[in-house]
């Protein structure tokens, strides 16, 4: 059998969409419980660590540079190296989690990109370090995208977004608490003290293998329809006890019409780009790229520029950058409130679109003082962050459970190129000597594609059971 093509065609799929569409049916009715509250802490807290690895590169950097005698060349490849890393490993992983599994492919991510921490604190050159990060970046990379499609993959339509969100939300926390632990630790103890930090939580890949199940939406759509109803039935028991009533009335599965032998259901990288998703995918990934360029360009210099153009500390400048994530932190908790109010499309829109304004506003300015940069760079990250973190809500709604993980992984390829290009170009612009603010201009003008492309293309997907959204 091709890779590409769905089973549905063969004279054998009756039962996998009966088993396919009873499973969904029983997702729906299954009521918030601690149950579903634990499993989200638990994949949580891997990607809670996976950001806090992410960031620290950014508040390593200056003393990289002073320690190695980084040229600016030199310190771009450190904050781009592991993004290279990410962008291959969100495309393996993909593929990976949609053929042998979610919560494997999570758990032995999160194995590996602990045990590089450990080894990053060995390093005394620029070379082997630049090796490392880029394992890393596999990692992290496989890691994020994959967890995004399994939280969505338990839960219900009624207030999804709501529920994954405030899963998502640890993302940006370890990116806020690796600012602040990172701000404090590397001017006191150095940058290979939070990098053996960093390498602790390598340890929840055994928590993650023993209490997470696999999700029965994937090993039904694999044809293990046996695994799949002993998998679901043990939810239902451990929602019923925690909620201490018995679970509601099961809904008709609405189950769709058989695709014929002649038109099969699209899959893998192919139908990504077929029929109703190509849409989604080229306007989903434009809204990756341009939210994550400017992200990752503002981020990833913050502390160089406060330090270098305007004469901060590190210790001030490690300070200043963590006020813009504590920002993008609320602009997340903004988004995860009202998101299944507002919408999916609404929210990409206006948050961009807010960060635009505020960052063309910058450089109208001038940015000739690190408090207006502060202040700006810091209302701005309320949008970018607040749009970026609905991506992870957003991506896994656009795919059937056959090609959620790779349209997921896809997304964070793309995202990549932004976190990649983003630096990259902020590096070189900043490097021709004209101050910030063309700085701010282009990131600007990045942000404002970005929301027109939302506003005009996006197809809302609130409270949609992902099977309506994604036969």
């Amino acid at each position: 059998m091709s890779p590409d093509i769905s089973q549905d065609a063969s004279p054998d799929a009756a039962p996998a969409r009966a088993t396919r569409a009873s499973i969904a049916a029983r997702f729906e009715r299954l009521p918030l419980s601690r149950w579903h509250v634990t499993v989200r802490l638990i994949v949580g807290v891997v990607t809670f660590f996976e950001a806090f690895d992410q960031l620290l590169i950014a508040y390593a950097l200056p003393e990289l540079r002073r320690e190695w005698h980084l040229t600016t060349g030199d310190a771009t490849a450190v904050l781009t190296v592991g993004s290279v890393g990410m962008l291959i490993g969100a495309l393996l992983s993909g593929r990976l989690a949609d053929r042998f599994g979610r919560v494997r492919v999570i758990a032995y991510c999160v194995a590996a990109s602990g045990a590089v921490s450990l080894a990053l604190t060995a390093c005394t050159s620029l070379s082997p370090f630049l090796a490392l990060r880029f394992v890393q970046g596999l990692a992290i990379g496989g890691e994020v995208p994959v967890a995004a499609a399994f939280i969505s993959e338990i839960t219900r339509s009624f207030k999804r977004g709501r529920f994954v969100l405030l899963y998502e939300l640890v993302f940006p926390a370890g990116l806020t608490i690796g600012a602040l632990a990172a701000a404090w630790v590397v001017p006191a103890a150095g940058w290979r003290v939070m990098f053996a930090i960093a390498a602790v939580p390598g340890l929840l890949a055994f928590l993650v293998q023993r209490k997470v199940p696999e999700s029965p939406r994937w090993l039904a759509d694999r044809g293990r329809l046996a695994e799949a109803e002993t998998v679901m039935a043990g939810i239902e028991a451990k929602v019923s006890a925690a909620t201490g009533e018995p679970l509601p009335p099961l809904g008709a599965p609405a189950t769709p019409a058989p695709p014929s032998s002649a038109d099969p259901a699209p899959s893998g990288m192919r139908g990504l780009f077929t029929g109703r998703y190509r849409r989604r995918t080229v306007v989903v990934g434009a809204i990756w790229f341009t939210g994550y360029f400017v992200n990752y360009g503002i981020t990833s210099w913050l502390p160089s520029i406060y330090k270098d153009e305007y004469g901060l500390t590190l210790s001030d400048a490690l300070l200043y950058s963590t006020v813009t994530s504590l920002a993008g932190l609320l602009g997340c908790l903004l988004v995860a409130l009202t998101v299944d109010v507002l919408g999916r499309r609404k929210i990409f829109a206006i948050f961009l679109g807010g960060a635009a304004a505020l960052l063309l506003t910058l450089a109208a300015l001038g940015a000739h003082t690190p408090a207006q940069v502060l202040i700006w760079t810091s209302l701005s990250a309320v949008g970018f962050f607040g749009a970026n973190i609905c991506l992870y809500l957003y991506t896994p709604e656009l795919y059937p459970t056959r090609m959620r993980a790779l349209g997921c992984s896809v997304g964070g390829a793309v995202n990549r190129l932004g976190v990649i290009l983003g630096p990259i170009l902020v590096g070189m612009v900043y490097a021709a000597g004209d101050g910030v603010t063309p700085v701010f201009v282009m990131l600007g003008a990045v942000a404002l594609a970005g929301a027109v492309v939302a506003g005009a293309f996006a197809e809302e997907t609130a409270n949609r059971p992902l099977e309506e959204i994604s036969p």
